[in-house]
This record gives C-alpha cells, structure tokens and sequence, in this order.
C-alpha cells in the first residue's frame, strides 16, 4: 500500500476507531463518510511539506599571515563569506584569490596577500653645469670667469611596496625641484679673425644668453649682461640707444612664471640691471618712439601644457628710472584675442610714435590709445597649423609711418579650406584710406618686413623694404629664405644674402642700420646666418661675417643721441 508521510489508508480507520461516539447510538453513514474525506485530505497535505534536514557545511582553508587556519562553512558560501565566518579582516590593498565573489567548494584553499605602500622622500644634488663662452674680443687663450657655478636641489619621492613583509618594488613617483642648479660660466678669448668695419651706432647681441654691445666699428666690443640667462624673447634698444630692454628666464617653475623683464643703461661705465616687475613677457614689450623711457608691454599666463602659456591679449604702459618705476597703467584689459587667441598678440610702435599697430592670427590693424579698442584695417585667413602654436602675420611700419607692411594668407586652388592653404603674400595696407596691394606673391609664412629709415631721394625722403623670401614656398614651414630688398612699391627686387647655391637663412626680422655709411651702395642690413652676425650692403650684395662662435641669436641696432 502506498504510503504517505508515514500513514496508511489502514491506519487511516484507525483514526477514526479514535472518535468517541455516545453510547448505544447507531451513527449514520452520512455522518462517518465526511469525516473520512477530511482527514484524508489533511494526511495528504502534510504528506507535500518539505522534509526539515539539516544544511550540509564543508570545510575549506584559509592561509593568511603566516598561518593555515581549517573553517566549516555552509555549502554555497563565497570566499567573502568564509573571511567573515572566519573573522579574518583585509584591507584594500590586500590580494585574496581566489576573488571574493568566487563560490567555494569543499577542501578549497584561500590565499591571503598582505599588500602595502611606503612612500620615502629624499633630497638630491643637482650638479652644475660648466659652460665656455668663446669671446673674440679677448686675446686667444685669456679666460675669464663671469658667473660662479651653484649646485641645485631637488625632493625625490620613491614609493615601495611590500607583500606579506617582502619588498617587490621600489619606483619613482615623484619629482619636486626645490632650486636650479646655476652653470658655471668661463668666458674664453679666441683670435679675431674677420677684419673690422665701420658700424655707427650702437649694434646689442644676444650670445650665448649674455648682451652686448659693438660701437662705432665691429672691433669695438663689450658685454652688458652677464647673467647668462637671457631667453631672446625680448631684446630691443631704446629709440636713442641708450637702454636694452631685455628679458631673463625665470627662477621660478615655468608653469607658475616664464621670465621677467629687465632694462639696462648702455651709456658709459657699467651699471646694475633695473628689474621692472614684470613677469610673462612672450610676444610684445616694447619703447615708444618719442616716449622717453615709456614701454608698453603684454603678458601671458603660464600654463603647465603646450604651449606654455594662455595669452591674456592685454596692453601696459609703465615708465621707469634708475631707482623707481610708475604703477603699470592697462591699456586694454585681458581679452579672447579672437581666432587662436590663447596664442597671443604683437605690437609695434609707427617710427613717429603716433599710432601703435597690431597683429595676430586673423587680421592686423591699429590700437586706440585712449579707449583701449582694436581697430581692424584688414581681415587675414587664420593658418590652421594644426599643433600647439599659431601663425601671427609679421608687421612692418614704412618708414614715413602712413603704411603697414604686412603677410598675408593666400588661398590655395587646391583645397577646400582656406585656413589649410600653405601659401603666404606680401601686402601694403595704407593707413589713410585701408587700401590693400599685394607686393609680392608666395613669400612663404615667415617673410618678416621690414623698413629702412628715410633717406634722401631728390626732393623726396625714400625708403626701402627689406624682407625674407621662402625657398620653397609651399613648405614655408620648414624652408630656409633668402634676403630681398625692393622699393616701397615693389618695384627694382632683389635677392641680396646669401648668394644663390648657399643653404638659406632661419626666419628672423632682418635689421636696417639706423645711419648711412659712406662707401657703400646701400644701407646695411644686420642678419644672424648660422649662428653668426653678418653685415650685408643691401645695394651690392656684399657680405661680411663680423662674428664666429656660432652662439648668436637676437640683435637690434639703434643710433646712439641724446633724444
């Protein structure tokens, strides 16, 4: 018979043989029958409960720190679970496998790796570094110690990690220069070999991050500024040559100051540098023609990513004296600078002192003195270089300061957008009524004008354009240029320096001799060509290296007056 969680059917009446019924009474069928059904049905249901059994546990071993510790844990546990059973606590840095979500089995092994970090700092030494400055205007063999070497200091942070007690690896996190170290600086006299000329004036070079000076003749040499530290970005004379104007790299990280700006009398016996407090100078600092010792000037604000810096597009006015310097007065506040503002923006004065021109990515024009306001003469198409720089347009003042000489963005048939064209002309933009000529065409980017002061011409006062012009002009980029020399209008060009099957010159402004020279057929232009000064005729052609370290890279070139 079938049974049913421990009842029969036979025990079933055996139930019922358990019901007491009164005495001597005969019970009706309709009466038992019922009765029957429902303790069937209720033996059934107790018959469908789930039988009560214990859970099954296993046992699995957990190895941490040292030791192997044997758990019971209920079947079905994760390993996260048997640590809690366990009571074994881990932290973040630790290394359980297997993975805490894992599901154990029974004789399964948990591993437990202690995982922890030290991080120690320790200060280095920054040796110096020794520097040789060749000097041709010392005798050869002659030396001369112009700046004392100074080790410099840096934190270097290490992090070490170590599993269950054991190092597995030490690296570096971190680096934190705590001072420059500063070079040491031997000046050392080397035999002049390139025969002096009359050069009136006063010619300032940057070598080598030192200034100086020629005067009067090639042979004539001195340093200004020994400092070793000048980063070119800025180095003009005054209008009578009297002061240099020049900025100094930073002692501090470039992400938090780039450079500072300094001024120096050229006049007489060596003085001290005038540190005007200003810092961030990249694009523009600058004299007014006619001011005095006003300069103008923008900044930067240094920024940690390419290219350095975010430009802030702004204008000062600050005038100084040995000793003291007035509060900076804004000319134009901090502004976007419009198509790839964040580049910046240059200035440059007009040779009268009256108008101050602008330039920057997509167009050049004139600044409003007194309202602070750009004035657009003409729209440029923006070049998309399509890195972290932008191309600025060069500007040049005539030397009858009525027009602006400046490069402009040719289209290209070939392309679609005008901002991808690689090529580049030469214009003249008049101030009287924003006329535009083009000059010359495919001059390439960095064709960098520049005007000759006025010279006498019958009953007129003349000038000359002096301007760089691409070897390759598609691959202005990258290509070396040539020297042009032209007329105002564009008329009677040609090619001065280098001569035609020499490698050309690197992009750079070239600079007019503030004064004629009897002799020759023109002015002279002052060009850096492999590192070195050269004097070139800008009638004839003709050519003379004035120097040879190869350690060149800025000069400016100012008669020296009383004004």
């Amino acid at each position: 018979m079938r049974q049913y969680s421990g009842f029969s059917i036979q025990s079933l009446w055996g139930k019922l043989d358990d019901i007491h019924l009164p005495a001597k009474k005969t019970v009706s069928p309709l009466v038992i029958f019922p009765l029957i059904i429902i303790l069937g049905f209720a033996l059934l249901l107790s018959g469908c409960r789930s039988p009560q059994i214990s859970q099954e546990e296993i046992q699995i071993a957990v190895n941490a720190d040292g030791q192997n510790l044997q758990v019971n844990i209920p079947a079905g546990s994760d390993v996260e679970e048997a640590l809690i059973i366990s009571g074994i606590e881990i932290e973040e840095a630790d290394r359980v496998n297997p993975p805490l979500y894992t599901l154990l089995a029974d004789g399964e092994e948990i591993q437990i790796t202690r995982v922890r970090e030290e991080f120690e700092s320790k200060e280095e030494i920054i040796s110096f570094e020794r520097q040789i400055v060749r000097n041709e205007s010392l005798p050869e063999g002659e030396t001369r110690l112009i700046q004392l070497g100074q080790n410099g200091l840096r934190e270097i942070t290490y992090r070490s990690v170590y599993e269950d007690g054991a190092k597995v690896s030490n690296s570096l996190v971190k680096t934190v220069t705590i001072h420059e170290a500063v070079p040491e600086i031997t000046m050392v006299g080397v035999q002049a070999i390139f025969a002096p000329i009359p050069a009136p004036g006063v010619i300032a070079y940057l070598s080598g991050g030192n200034a100086w000076l020629m005067e009067d003749s090639t042979a004539n040499r001195r340093p200004l500024v020994a400092t070793g530290d000048l980063d070119g970005r800025i180095f003009e004379l005054s209008p009578n040559a009297g002061w240099l104007l020049y900025t100094r790299k930073s002692e501090k990280d470039p992400a938090e100051e780039i450079n500072t700006l300094w001024a120096v009398s050229t006049i007489g016996r060596p003085k001290d540098p005038i540190k005007l407090g200003i810092s961030n100078v990249v694009h523009f600092a600058g004299w007014r023609p006619n001011g005095g010792t006003r300069i103008y000037y923008s900044t930067v604000e240094p920024r940690a990513a390419a290219p350095g810096w975010q430009a802030n597009n702004d204008l000062y006015q600050v005038s100084f004296s040995a000793g003291w310097s007035t509060t900076p007065k804004e000319i134009i506040e901090a502004n976007a600078g419009g198509i790839y503002g964040w580049w910046g923006v240059d200035f440059e004065w007009s040779p009268n002192g009256q108008t101050l021109a602008y330039a920057r990515p997509d167009g050049i024009g004139t600044v409003n003195i007194g309202t602070g306001e750009f004035e657009p003469l003409l729209d440029i198409t923006e070049l998309s270089t399509h890195s972290d720089w932008a191309w600025i347009p060069g500007i040049a003042w005539g030397g009858d300061s009525s027009t602006l000489f400046t490069v402009t963005h040719a289209p290209s048939q070939n392309l679609v957008s005008l901002e991808e064209s690689p090529y580049f002309d030469l214009s003249a933009v008049s101030i009287a009524n924003e006329s535009n000529i083009q000059l010359s065409s495919q001059t390439g980017m960095f064709a960098y004008p520049a005007s000759s002061p006025l010279r006498p011409s019958g009953k007129e006062r003349m000038y000359q354009i002096a301007y760089l012009q691409a070897i390759f002009p598609s691959q202005s980029e990258s290509s070396r240029y040539r020297v042009i020399v032209m007329d105002r209008d564009g008329s009677n060009r040609r090619a001065v320096f280098p001569p035609e099957n020499a490698q050309g010159v690197r992009p750079q402004t070239p600079i007019w001799a503030p004064e004629a020279i009897t002799g020759q057929n023109g002015d002279f232009l002052a060009l850096i060509y492999q590192g070195n000064l050269w004097l070139v005729d800008s009638g004839s052609g003709q050519a003379h290296q004035i120097t040879g370290d190869g350690l060149i890279s800025r000069i400016d070139w100012k008669s020296l007056s009383s004004d």
